[in-house]
């Protein structure tokens, strides 16, 4: 494994880690919290998926550079290229849909009690993917 590989690797267990953390662990647990109105936790959400977001744009990147410098094989291109793919059909696909929900939710908060919008299964769908995309990409990246 060269250093570029390494980095690529790093990189992947990085965002990986951010994305079980974030969206599996921190994004169901702040609505079960004491004192935390859908109001607060729809803007606690809000900050915190966007930097989210904008922290896998990065790594992205850095795994993009990381992987046109060093070697790997086409499994792990694809792996990280699906990857890739979940979180822009997330940003720019879902997260519109997801906005004008949570707007709605704050201008009439009994618009809450129709359970979640269907953006946020296709949202949650896509987590998995990358999840997966990133847990595969990782261990072929190991495996280099």
């Amino acid at each position: 494994m060269n250093h570029w590989t390494a980095v690529a690797g790093a990189a992947v267990f990085v965002w990986l880690g951010m994305v079980l953390a974030i969206s599996f662990l921190e994004a169901p647990l702040k609505f079960r919290a004491p004192g935390v109105t859908i109001a607060l936790g729809l803007g606690i959400g809000r900050l915190v998926f966007r930097a989210l977001n904008i922290c896998e744009a990065v790594l992205a990147v850095i795994i993009a550079v990381a992987l046109a410098l060093g070697t790997a094989g086409p499994g792990v291109l694809a792996a990280v290229l699906v990857a890739a793919a979940a979180l822009v059909i997330q940003v720019l696909g879902v997260r519109p849909a997801l906005t004008r929900r949570s707007d709605a939710v704050l201008a009439d908060p009994t618009q809450a009690e129709s359970g979640r919008s269907h953006a946020h299964y296709v949202y949650v769908v896509l987590e998995v993917v990358k999840v997966v995309a990133l847990l595969s990409s990782g261990v072929l990246l190991l495996n280099i």
